[in-house]
Formats: C-alpha cells, sequence, structure tokens
C-alpha cells in the first residue's frame, strides 16, 4: 500500500551532500537569472518610469514601468539569496520560481489589452516569461528528474534505494576482493 501512495520514494526537499557538484548548476542557474532581473529592474527605476505607467516605456527591448521594476529586483534578490545558499534550496526555489513565471506569462497574455495590464506587459515581456520560466525550471530539475539519471546521482538513489543498497553491497565486496588479492 505504501508503494501505491508514494510511487517515487523522495521528496522535492531531499538533501545533496553539501559538496556535490549538482549543486553548482543551480547556484549558477539562480544566479545568472536574478542578476538578470536586478539589472533589468534598475534600469527600469533609473529611467524615472512612473510606477503603474502603461505607457510603452522599454528597457533591454521590454516594457516595463516602476512597478514591474521592483518587482524584478525582488525576484531577483530572492534568486540571488538561492544562489548564496545552495543545494536543494537553489534547485527547489529555481522550480518554484519557474512554475511562476511561466504562469504569469498566461495571465500577463490574457491581460494584454486591458485595463489590468498594470505590469505594462507587451507580448515580447510575455515570451521573456515564458523563456525565463523554462530556463529557471531548467537549472532547477537538473539531475533531479529524468529516466538516465547516473546511479551515483543522490535523486536517483532516493528513488530506489533498494537497488542503490544492493550496489553499494556490492561494490563494497568488490572493494574487500581486491584489498585481498
Amino acid at each position: 500500500m505504501e508503494r501505491v501512495l508514494h510511487p517515487v520514494n523522495a521528496q522535492l526537499d531531499d538533501h545533496l551532500p553539501t559538496d556535490h557538484k549538482l549543486g553548482q548548476v543551480y547556484r549558477i542557474g539562480a544566479g545568472l537569472t536574478g542578476l538578470l532581473l536586478v539589472v533589468f529592474g534598475i534600469l527600469g527605476l533609473v529611467n524615472q518610469i512612473g510606477f503603474f505607467d502603461t505607457g510603452g516605456d522599454t528597457v533591454l527591448a521590454l516594457n516595463t514601468n516602476g512597478a514591474l521594476s521592483v518587482l524584478s529586483i525582488c525576484i531577483g534578490a530572492l534568486l540571488i539569496c538561492g544562489m548564496v545558499m545552495g543545494g536543494t534550496f537553489a534547485s527547489t526555489l529555481n522550480i518554484v520560481l519557474g512554475v511562476l513565471f511561466i504562469a504569469s506569462g498566461f495571465v500577463n497574455l490574457a491581460l494584454l489589452d486591458t485595463e489590468l495590464n498594470f505590469l505594462a506587459f507587451r507580448i515580447q515581456n510575455v515570451l521573456f516569461s515564458f523563456v525565463v520560466g523554462v530556463m529557471l525550471m531548467w537549472f532547477g530539475m537538473y539531475g533531479r528528474v529524468g529516466s538516465a539519471l547516473p546511479h551515483d546521482n543522490p535523486y536517483w538513489r532516493a528513488r530506489h534505494p533498494e537497488q542503490a543498497a544492493r550496489e553499494d553491497r556490492a561494490r563494497r565486496a568488490g572493494s574487500r576482493q581486491t584489498r585481498v588479492a
């Protein structure tokens, strides 16, 4: 019954060893994306665009206003914090924010030509939101999901504990035999 209720023996917050190489991928993804968003937000604020102005002011080929600039800085700062913390926190943060960016793209696509478009989104912003969302999800899921994860991967080991234990026993037995010989 336990296998039916929990078919995968892993959760989103399983911990990697502190020095695992996957942690660098999560950190780089969070840091680069965070830096991009902070730069976009700062450039939007420097241009002194109105907070809820929908007049069509652009920064880095994207439409913006003060509210979108502040939001970009906040999310970018959150991603930079994720980069500093690293590990599964950065991975989970990348996945969650990636999903939120994609959802934001769909919501803002629906609001493009309405009065509710208070973030001054245009189609290029929607596309950017989709691209950043997919990129963040890729960085967050890298090495965590897939059908061909290596057997030394901690996420594969968490999902296949019986087989991982058998492989560990076989490896220990093989290393004992080579020491004896």
